[in-house]
């Protein structure tokens, strides 16, 4: 399936659609009112809702290639295959001292959609306790759960599931958007391991710590669910497919520019007391030559959490000693840059299972990729991950009397079962599996991003410091007993045939974790906000970027806290925010 997902991929490249292209000569212009570096999650929704007025000219700069016209992206379940492929960034990342600093592929999107072109399509939002905590540590309400609720319903609208089965009973429709920009839907076929997972949650009762949750995403999360996810009519929905969709990209005043890296913003003189930044450079051919435009109102980066700091600090924007020792000119001391990166434990606890209903029959059955071709229908429309359990650790747990409870508050949750219809390792021949994945949610350690090089094409140094925290052990510990627990119940019997890991003691447990442990691919943080005046940070509440002029930072960085969750959701809110904000600022 990898060679053919490749040849797919790259067999297409070099195509340009609409007001996407591929070369600068291309563009109308080098000088426009907003230059968004990034055409992912956020990017996009930032580059739609300027555009929405057509007096702000804007350019999305994005280093990877468009989404479209590629097979593989499109389709739910091979989500897995895009893990290394060419629309993968494929950062190297250090797991952390605690797993003997073990290296791992950290998956980035590179491509038009960013992570949301390869990403597992979950659409989780936190919790509302979560999203108080933002406002609280900001002092701007204006992120506070309820407060962010109009910019869920302006990015979500409700799909039908690719099967059209009546959905009462697994979501709350109340609790979702249903004239926004990007689909989000239940699943579209029916599977076992799914049906089980609720029968096992509902068999349990509403005191149970594995009680059914009719809506993870109306603020309390915690409990059992379905999956919700990015899908419309069979198909992953990303940020290129919804918010460049045709009914959009066609806008005379909205421009994308592919294969442009962006390796720094450039000063154009003081503003107001400050430094300024409006011109921004990159490259189209790695290296051999660099390019500008410029900005007249504001830069806008979106580059995610690992490119946004890695530009800054190329830039000349962050700590002054950690720059000058890589030979990179300080021009404004900005020490947050980079740091509080925050990313959640996953491990992957798998059961041999008696079915053939899993990927391991599904992704290398022709007839389905037939069905799903021709019709949009049967088990490939859905992702790999079915359904959710959000789960904490007891409030009189020994391990509150050494740290303080990283979470956001009562209704939030620690860590997370995602009940996974597949294994994520390398399955034995003839076998089928499931894997209640298990991640901590709510992590209290802390990593970076740095730089190890002048040289802003060299890929930047990616510390996940996993397990630095003595909380995030005991969770995932807990986390792991909390599956075992679960796959025990007597609704499983007969369907699971054994577990593909003999995990008895805590000792076994731990080694287990700190010995295949990875990182989620939910990075927040390394340009938090904080309020306005704060030592530290990175952007104000309005996500400006402190003491620089024309500068405003828009995408998952800015979280100064993962939610609990996955990151797809809250990026899709920040950028439906921070467009406003940007509006509300020149309009």
């Amino acid at each position: 399936m990898k060679h053919v997902t490749l040849i797919l991929l790259l067999g297409l490249a070099g195509v340009s659609f609409a007001a996407i292209y591929e070369g600068l000569a291309d563009l109308p212009t080098r000088q426009f009112d907003f230059v968004v570096i990034g055409g992912g999650t956020a990017g996009n929704v930032v580059a739609n809702r300027l555009t929405e007025n057509p007096n702000f000219s804007v350019l999305v700069l994005e280093a990877g290639d468009s989404h479209e016209g590629l097979l593989i992206p499109q389709i739910p379940a091979l989500a897995l295959s895009l893990a290394g492929s060419p629309l993968d960034w494929n950062f190297t990342a250090n797991v952390g001292d605690r797993s003997g600093n073990r290296t791992t592929i950290y998956n980035r999107g590179f491509a038009l959609g960013g992570s949301s072109t390869i990403n597992w399509m979950a659409y989780t939002r936190g919790s509302a306790d979560d999203w108080d905590r933002y406002a609280a540590v900001t002092g701007d309400l204006g992120w506070s759960w309820n407060s962010m609720q109009p910019y869920i319903r302006k990015n979500e609208h409700i799909a039908l599931p690719a099967d059209h089965h009546d959905t009462a009973g697994q979501w709350n429709p109340a609790a979702h958007g249903k004239s926004g920009i990007n689909a989000v839907s239940l699943s579209g076929f029916t599977h076992e391991m799914q049906k089980r997972t609720i029968e096992v949650s509902k068999s349990l009762g509403p005191t149970s710590e594995f009680k059914f949750n009719l809506d993870m995403n109306a603020g309390d999360q915690l409990g059992v669910g379905w999956a919700q996810s990015t899908i419309l009519h069979g198909s992953r929905s990303s940020s290129a497919t919804s918010y460049l969709g045709p009914k959009y990209i066609g806008r005379p005043n909205l421009h994308v520019l592919l294969h442009a890296h962006v390796t720094r913003i450039l000063p154009t003189g003081p503003k107001d007391g400050q430094l300024a930044f409006h011109d921004v450079e990159f490259t189209q051919d790695n290296g051999a030559t660099f390019q500008s435009v410029k900005a007249s109102k504001e830069v806008v980066l979106s580059a995610g959490t690992v490119g946004t700091p890695h530009i800054l600090l190329n830039s000349g924007i962050g700590d002054s000693a950690s720059l000058t020792g890589v030979g990179i000119k300080s021009l404004h001391h900005l020490p947050s840059v980079g740091r509080n990166l925050t990313e959640q434990p996953a491990a992957a606890l798998a059961y041999i299972v008696n079915t053939t209903d899993t990927n391991e029959t599904n992704l290398g059955n022709p007839a389905l990729l037939k069905q799903w071709n021709d019709t949009r229908t049967g088990p490939l429309v859905d992702p790999i991950i079915l359904a959710f359990g959000w789960l904490r650790v007891p409030e009189d747990a020994p391990i509150f009397k050494e740290v303080t409870d990283p979470a956001a508050g009562s209704r939030t949750a620690h860590y997370e079962l995602a009940m996974i219809n597949g294994n994520l390792g390398v399955p034995e021949p003839g076998n089928n599996y499931v894997t209640p994945g298990t991640i901590v949610v709510s992590p209290a350690s802390r990593g970076s991003i740095s730089l190890s090089s002048s040289n802003p094409l060299v890929k930047p140094t990616i510390d996940l410091n996993l397990f630095d925290s003595e909380f995030d052990l005991y969770a995932m510990r807990a986390a792991v007993r909390s599956a075992q627990k679960f796959m025990s119940h007597e609704l499983w019997h007969g369907f699971v045939i054994k577990p593909a890991f003999d995990l008895d003691t805590d000792d076994e447990v731990d080694a287990f974790i700190l010995n295949t442990s990875v990182g989620a691919a939910h990075p927040v943080g390394t340009a938090s906000m904080s309020a306005k005046g704060a030592k530290w940070g990175v952007v104000d509440p309005d996500l400006l970027v402190k003491g620089i002029s024309g500068v405003r930072v828009v995408d998952a960085s800015v979280l100064p806290f993962v939610p609990a969750g996955h990151t797809q959701a809250p990026a899709y809110m920040v950028g439906e925010r921070g467009a406003d904000l940007i509006k509300c600022n020149w309009q």
